[in-house]
């Protein structure tokens, strides 16, 4: 194995480790067994397809069972006699348990591997969707959805650590934008089918109908998802989780890729959980249906998170970081023009940026971790879910106060401090230049 001073180098300079080189590192050093050499996947091998193909469905079940509320918020607050910020608890709920959750999947994927806890997380999810289509009173809807977001952390912890592991480095950020692509289908799909058939049926329908989906890419997903042929079991002991997370929010560069998640989500999710209410206001007054299929907007962030992905594989992710961060603040400064198109224009781009953005700082964390990936992982979703339960919840202040001009301005507050956080990334050290510094200590 090459020396510390001649591993393969990112475009940014950071070092990307053999798969050897990691299980060494996390099991604390030692010479790697054989079967550690196996080779990373390679892009066009037919088992890049297959991977590709299977953390996408998954990622499509994920995002459709946890945002398929959100165009039906005020459906439910008509049904249940809530206002906007009311209602807005049955996906902030769900993001809060998911958020809670990532602190005990991502380890215990660690433990018992990753393919167990994904394949778990999915069909548990689709489960209980089901059963909250048939809950009766208010409370237990939140009851279930807290279950479902508890359950679906066990997917979004590993996913991005199972690529890190598995994906060969050269293409990391392309096969993370397609992860993240079916996230975006999963989301503009549960959106999309809920928010279009509850003007033809009821909620309890068209939730039952998106669980039943899940449930069958759930089935896809387990039969086809290859093994992990890196992972190596790393035994769940408080002494090595306590560590895990030390390590991470002491390094340079991890805290801020943190705060970065909670800042993104935050203003992406506020977005989404109120122009609803805004378009079906005076004076677009559009219907339910229209409003639900508006999410169509997701097919931007379809293109750009693995357009945007391979291209921080090519320039380094601290030069495209800030770009589509500015993006995204452009977008929503769009949307507080009048006209409906220049309203859609402003989501499309704004939809564009963020998940240029999450692509590539998801795919920095997984970089940037030299161990306890699973931990690094957790961490980032955890705030990513943290911003969105908060931000997704606090808008609704700002709605109910200053309407759309108040929610928007929040938005934008948020993203001027993404743009200066991955501003100030530019100045952490690479880690051979942090390894190198830290030997002449």
């Amino acid at each position: 194995m090459k020396a510390p001073d001649q591993l393969p180098k990112h475009g940014e300079g950071e070092i990307l480790p053999p798969a050897a080189a990691l299980v060494a590192a996390e099991s604390g050093g030692g010479t790697p067994c054989p079967e550690i050499e196996a080779p990373f996947i390679e892009k066009d091998s037919p088992v890049f397809r297959r991977t590709v193909a299977a953390l996408f469905a998954a990622g499509f079940a994920t995002f459709a069972l946890l945002y398929c509320v959100q165009p039906l918020m005020p459906v439910l607050a008509k049904d249940f006699g809530l206002n906007a910020a009311g209602s807005s608890l049955v996906l902030s709920v769900s993001t809060a348990m998911l958020a809670i959750g990532l602190l005990f999947t991502g380890p215990i994927s660690d433990a018992v591997g990753r393919k167990p806890v994904m394949v778990s997380a999915l069909v548990s999810a689709s489960i209980l969707t089901l059963a909250s289509a048939a809950m009766p009173s208010w409370h237990g809807v939140l009851v279930l959805r807290a279950l479902i977001g508890l359950s679906l952390s066990g997917l979004v912890a590993v996913a991005m650590t199972y690529l890190s592991e598995e994906i060969h480095p050269k293409v990391l950020g392309f096969a993370m934008g397609l992860y993240i692509g079916g996230n975006a289908i999963g989301g503009m799909a549960g959106r999309l089918i809920v928010g279009v058939i509850v003007d033809f049926v009821s909620w309890r329908v068209a939730v039952g109908a998106m669980g039943g989906l899940a449930l069958a890419a759930a089935i896809v997903f387990w039969r086809i998802v290859p093994p992990s042929r890196h992972f190596r079991p790393t035994p769940l002991r408080v002494r090595t989780l306590i560590e895990g997370f030390r390590l991470h929010l002491t390094d340079a560069a991890l805290p801020w890729l943190f705060l970065e998640g909670l800042l993104l989500m935050g203003g992406f999710v506020t977005l989404f959980n109120y122009i609803t209410y805004r378009l079906l206001a005076a004076p677009y007054h559009l219907s339910q249906a229209i409003v639900g299929s508006i999410s169509a907007v997701y097919l931007t962030g379809i293109y750009s998170s693995a357009r945007v992905g391979a291209l921080a594989d090519k320039l380094g992710r601290r030069r495209v970081l800030w770009a589509v961060i500015a993006v995204m603040l452009l977008g929503v400064l769009i949307t507080l023009a009048h006209p409906l198109w220049a309203v859609l224009a402003g989501m499309l781009v704004f939809t564009f940026g963020f998940f240029g953005a999450h692509s590539v700082a998801s795919s920095w964390v997984g970089r940037r971790a030299l161990r306890a990936r699973g931990q690094a992982s957790s961490l980032y979703l955890l705030f990513y879910y943290v911003g969105s339960s908060l931000a997704g919840t606090a808008g609704g202040v700002f709605w109910h106060g200053w309407g759309w001009t108040g929610v928007a301005l929040f938005i934008a507050s948020l993203l001027t401090a993404a743009v200066l956080v991955a501003l100030w990334l530019f100045r952490v050290p690479p880690l051979p230049a942090a390894l190198a510094a830290a030997k002449s200590r």
